[in-house]
């Protein structure tokens, strides 16, 4: 295989890994009945006029189960994190004891569950699409390779490893999927 085509199965490789990655992240955001800081992963505080990741205005905590608490390293900060946390629409509702924030997460209803399944099956169709869409271009450019003088058969080899890539990350995005739904569904 020439250095043009393992350059472009090596880009399409590391993007894929990435797309794989994100697709994680964003399937722990999904809440599993279980107190997760990882829920409020991205939530945005306004910190003195500019919007600030939560995790650098306080320290989420959870002491058990179905609680998180979030400890403001400035009291003046209670206020807007409570208004971040209602505007997110996480199903949750801040309790403001003057010192720090409590979130209690209640216990799921087989309903919820359902959705939130669902939910994670549409960010795993997410990170699949994303998976197809970077081998697509990773193809594109193979294909464009062939005015450098690379053969038809190194092309083929190329798009053949391409596909092995994205079929083993399609099967890593499903592992995660599956993951998830079996957190999620578990009482």
């Amino acid at each position: 295989m020439s250095e043009l085509i393992k350059k472009q199965v090596n880009d399409a490789r590391a993007l894929m890994e990435r797309a794989v990655d994100h697709c994680e992240i964003e399937l722990q955001k999904i809440r599993a009945g279980k107190a997760n800081p990882a829920m409020l992963d991205g939530l945005m505080v306004e910190y003195y006029g500019t919007p600030t990741p939560l995790n650098q205005v306080g320290s989420v905590n959870t002491p058990d189960a179905r609680t998180i608490v979030i400890q403001p390293w400035e009291k003046s900060l209670l206020s807007p994190i409570e208004k971040a946390i209602m505007d997110a629409n996480l199903g949750v509702t801040p309790q403001n004891d003057g010192t720090i924030i409590r979130i209690n997460i209640p216990p799921l209803t087989e309903e919820r569950r359902r959705d939130l399944v669902k939910k994670a099956n549409a960010e795993a169709e997410n990170g699949k699409v994303a998976i197809r869409n970077i081998r697509k271009d990773a193809n594109d450019k193979i294909r464009r390779l062939k005015s450098d003088g690379v053969s038809e058969d190194e092309m083929k080899t190329g798009e053949g490893e391409v596909q092995k890539l994205t079929d083993s990350y399609i099967v890593k995005i499903d592992q995660h999927a599956k993951a998830k739904e079996k957190d999620i569904m578990t009482v």
